[in-house]
């Protein structure tokens, strides 16, 4: 007897506990596309969790409880024989159709969707594989309409009145409202600051949040606890959860395990073997963005190649680039290969599980390779704060990661560029910190003596004077420079760093006269050992003529800044940042020698290339355009003054 109509084929999952209403819920009702034709086709994708099956199961329930569809067929997509069993039961159900001969009876039900009027949905839950579905599309019908639910966003997927739909994870009141209602009611007197902080360390996904509300209720353990047994690196996420066979839902798959298929997939993908060793690269780096010409960098490639098993070629770039694109297939990253700065986003609980697949050393190896990609890419001239801004929040994540590989064999020099470029960015504060904790961290591990530790704590002294301590860091490089002396000798070019650096603290500390005569030793000794054209012997001329101007002689500072600008300019180039600061002083004292109008000039003129070169929010380009209102007035024109001061006030 063939079923009559209204018929529904396969069940659909139940409404999971807490469901959230979501806007995409809302939009799969109201489909439409751009010339408002309403779409038959929908492809739901997006990260394993974040919750495709329910919202396709809920569409499904409102459209058959609203009596707004005939048939209704639901299908687990696991694989092409999963389909055709599904669609050979609907057209047995349906059609009469044998059963034993499922190509026959699939086929047959495909027909009667296209030539029947019955308003049907067909919904393929958790497609696997693009090729799977493969001549088995519903037709593209007005009375039909066709959802999917996959981890995939092939290409394949799309045509034909089909379109993507990227689902994202929980909104923060979301997150927060499920966990509110999902809990047992004895965390009703929770803080909602500690739900709301859960919520976040969980990044939101709808998985997580569903598995760690039931390890909660099992456990009888408070918010704050599990936030701590979370943010313990000795406890994995996989026991944080519950057991497998305690999963909330009717969930089958932890956490782990439902990446851990998706990342199968990819590893299957051109390039074979390269998705899971990338994957294992960007868990060490910042998940809010990477820069792609990092993880395309010779030294990922190294990385790679050094991971690999059998395999006699080297990696290239365009496999490492095929890798990322192999896992933003997979809904594993987001990969932006034509923004503005090429970048990758990785959840961070993607990351926290990949980095826990990985045994000690294979991590430690992971964290090195990204260090060195992202010293291998830091430019020398930070001309984007964009990519300066994503550089530093990278080499902060990967030396969080597993900090002591960056340090126990040697400092690697990416923590002292990130240190160098926090002060440099007007950051002086956080230099000092991000030093004081490297110099602390040497010490324990390489010892006083090591140069590692001596370059550290010259950062720590450098940056201390920099914010404002010039009594520490006088005190603080004086006593590095007794320690240089003895480990380093005398003509070592970190002891002639230290030796400036102390002159540099007795000139600030209003010794200008002490200042100029401990530059004008160093100077002969710089450029006897360095020669006259190396960037410390400049330096050291640099602050030479400061001082003599500081000790009252603006006219010879202006002359001796100028015979270096010329030099600057020569061996540096026009836009390096040295060759910008002297620039500036060559402005400053010839204003301070009695010529303002040639300091506004050389200010204004200067100003145009540092907005250029370091943006206009730099805080060098800020204190040029301070010192271009001050000698306008000074020049004799105090409004213009009044208006450029009030234009940098703002």
């Amino acid at each position: 007897m063939l079923a009559k109509l209204p018929h529904q084929v396969g069940v659909f999952p139940p409404r999971a506990r807490s469901f959230q209403e979501r806007a995409e819920a809302d939009r799969l009702r109201t489909a439409v596309d751009g010339g408002g034709t309403a779409v038959l086709g929908q492809v739901l994708t997006g990260l394993g969790g974040v919750g495709k099956t329910q919202l396709a199961a809920d569409h499904a329930r409102h459209a058959w409880d609203a009596g707004e569809i005939d048939v209704l067929v639901w299908v687990t997509a696991s694989s092409r024989t999963a389909i055709v069993t599904a669609y050979a039961q609907a057209g047995a159900e349906l059609l009469g159709t044998d059963p034993g001969d499922p190509d026959q009876a699939s086929s047959m039900f495909l027909a009667w969707l296209g030539s029947k009027p019955y308003r049907w949905l067909i919904v393929l839950d958790d497609l696997a594989d693009p090729a799977d579905i493969r001549g088995l599309w519903p037709p593209d019908v007005p009375h039909g309409r066709t959802l999917v639910t996959t981890r995939r966003r092939d290409a394949a997927l799309t045509g034909a009145g089909r379109h993507l739909v990227q689902i994202g994870v929980f909104t923060p009141d979301q997150a927060a409202s499920y966990l509110g209602a999902a809990l047992p009611p004895r965390h009703g007197t929770e803080d909602a600051d500690e739900l709301a902080l859960l919520a976040a360390e969980l990044a939101y996904l709808p998985l997580a949040l569903s598995q760690a509300a039931a390890y909660l209720a099992d456990q009888g353990m408070s918010v704050a606890a599990y936030r701590r047994v979370l943010a313990d690196r000795t406890h994995t996420l996989a026991e944080a959860v519950p057991e497998p066979d305690a999963l909330p839902d009717d969930q089958t798959l932890t956490l782990a395990a439902v990446w851990s298929l998706s990342v199968e997939h990819a590893d299957k993908l051109r390039p074979e073997g390269l998705a899971r060793l990338m994957l294992h690269l960007t868990s060490v780096l910042d998940p809010n963005g990477i820069p792609e010409s990092a993880l395309t960098s010779p030294s990922a490639l190294a990385y790679l190649d050094e991971q690999r098993t059998n395999t006699g070629t080297p990696s290239t770039s365009e496999q490492a680039f095929g890798a990322l694109r192999a896992l933003h297939r997979m809904n594993l990253i987001d990969h932006t290969p034509d923004g503005i700065l090429p970048s990758v986003r990785v959840h961070q609980l993607v990351q926290r599980v990949s980095r826990e697949s990985l045994g000690p050393g294979d991590r430690e190896r992971s964290v090195a390779a990204a260090a060195d990609a992202l010293a291998a890419i830091w430019p020398g001239i930070e001309r984007d704060p964009d990519l300066t801004q994503i550089l530093r929040s990278n080499a902060q994540i990967v030396a969080s990661v597993e900090g002591l590989t960056l340090v126990a064999r040697g400092i690697h020099q990416v923590l002292f560029t990130l240190g160098a470029s926090l002060g440099n960015g007007g950051q002086v504060q956080a230099a000092t910190d991000h030093f004081r904790d490297l110099a602390e961290a040497a010490n324990g591990h390489l010892g006083p003596d090591h140069p590692d530790t001596l370059t550290a704590r010259y950062g720590l002294a450098h940056w201390r004077g920099e914010a404002g301590d010039l009594a520490g860091a006088a005190l603080a490089t004086a006593e590095l420079l007794t320690d240089q002396m003895r480990v380093l000798g005398p003509d070592h070019p970190a002891t002639f760093t230290t030796r400036h650096n102390l002159a540099r603290w007795h000139g600030y500390a209003g010794n200008p006269a002490g200042a100029a005569q401990a530059a004008a030793e160093l100077l002969t000794d710089r450029t006897r050992v360095l020669g006259p054209d190396h960037p410390d012997t400049f330096t050291t001329r640099y602050d030479l003529a400061r001082w003599h101007g500081y000790a009252g002689n603006p006219a010879g500072a202006a002359q001796e800044t100028a015979e270096l600008l010329t030099d600057r300019t020569r061996v540096l180039g026009p836009d390096h940042p040295d060759t910008l600061a002297t620039r500036h002083n060559l402005a400053f004292w010839r204003g301070e020698a009695g010529d303002p109008a040639s300091a506004a000039a050389g200010f204004a003129e200067l100003l145009t290339d540092r907005t250029r070169v370091q943006g206009p929010d730099h805080p060098r380009t800020l204190v040029t355009r301070s010192n271009l209102a001050r000698w306008r007035g000074e020049a004799g024109d105090p409004a213009g003054a009044a208006a450029g001061f009030a234009e940098l006030l703002t």
